[in-house]
């Protein structure tokens, strides 16, 4: 099995084309400053600002903080405090700049093999690529994602999501 750029095409659906964000190359974007992003996205702009934590942000970035930290480019630990690519992340999807979604995932997966703090988030994503190589499945077990994992209306509520955004 190699998965080329090809097969991420026809499997995801995503083209290898857009900005390449990993830690190396942050500069890429020239109008991105992290302290300013930040300190513009917060709820009260005077608050003195002891950490980067995704709290103090109005709650659409928050929401956005939250997807990348938790389904995007999940990591095992400490998701209330925000990394730099994070912050790069969050600002290219607001700021709706192309970003090279092939390669953040490629990355992330092989930061999976070598730190322990990351873990593969992409179940569907590894069970399509299967499936395209046409893998035998049929006797293979199945773990039954529990509720605990489920992203719900009280884990809204904890990120301050107001009453009309809750759904159910």
């Amino acid at each position: 099995m190699e998965i080329t750029n090809e097969v991420w095409t026809v499997v995801t659906g995503l083209k290898f084309s857009g900005l390449r964000i990993n830690k190396g190359n942050i500069g890429a974007i020239d109008e991105f400053n992290k302290m300013q992003f930040y300190k513009s996205y917060l709820k009260n702009p005077l608050s003195r600002i002891r950490s980067l934590v995704v709290g103090g942000l109005k709650l659409s970035e928050r929401l956005v903080a939250f997807i990348v930290s938790w389904i995007l480019t999940p990591r095992g630990n400490n998701h209330s405090t925000l990394t730099e690519e994070d912050f790069v992340l969050i600002y290219c999807i607001i700021n709706q700049v192309k970003i090279n979604w092939i390669q953040i995932i490629k990355d992330h997966m092989q930061k999976a093999t070598r730190l322990c703090d990351f873990h593969y988030p992409y179940a569907i994503l590894i069970t399509k690529f299967l499936q395209y190589f046409e893998v035998d499945l049929e006797e293979e077990l199945a773990e039954v994602v529990k509720s605990s994992s489920e992203i719900n209306n009280g884990s809204l509520s904890k990120m301050g999501s107001p009453r009309s955004m809750v759904f159910g």
